[in-house]
């Protein structure tokens, strides 16, 4: 490939990286469950509730009839903008906002649906999650888009510029 060819094109030179995108995911992946166990588990001792995994998969304990149910739901949108810093982190690209914050709820809906036995049918879990979603992909496209924005600077610009 010639010198040229590489320079003309796209802003940036990009390739398809299969490794790369695997990675990412699975970083996501790992990064949020740590973190969304790490919140519920505060939640849980501040309700003096016991600490399961129901909390995060079974899509029956997302309700807003008791503090348990509440916390968890806080657990959940804390755990949204704490993804969208994870996006910034390690995807660092607008374009790829939708698709990561897409990856990671559609792994955890297959997550729930293992884990339940059953597809999750209740409002209020794909109310939760559709939120949960549109704030990580949304927060996350805003924070990208600032580092992607700022200012190139160009140091060899002098007084006078021939044109």
């Amino acid at each position: 490939m010639s010198k040229m060819k590489k320079l003309t094109g796209s802003f940036r030179y990009t390739q398809w990286d299969p490794c790369l995108i695997i990675s990412q995911i699975m970083a996501m992946q790992f990064v949020l469950y740590l973190s969304l166990s790490l919140i519920i588990a505060i939640m849980q001792d501040l309700t003096s509730s016991t600490r399961t995994l129901d909390h995060l998969f079974e899509y029956h304990e997302i309700h807003v009839k008791d503090n348990e149910g509440r916390a968890i739901i806080a657990a959940f949108v804390i755990n949204a903008i704490i993804g969208s810093f994870m996006l910034w982190m390690l995807v660092g690209r607008t374009k790829l906002c939708l698709d990561f914050s897409c990856t990671f709820y559609g792994i955890h809906l297959l997550f729930c649906w293992v884990y339940n036995g059953s597809f999750p049918t209740t409002f209020s879990w794909w109310a939760l999650n559709i939120a949960s979603a549109a704030i990580t992909c949304v927060a996350g496209e805003f924070l990208c888009l600032r580092t992607e924005l700022q200012a190139i600077p160009l140091s060899n610009i002098g007084a006078k510029v021939d044109l």
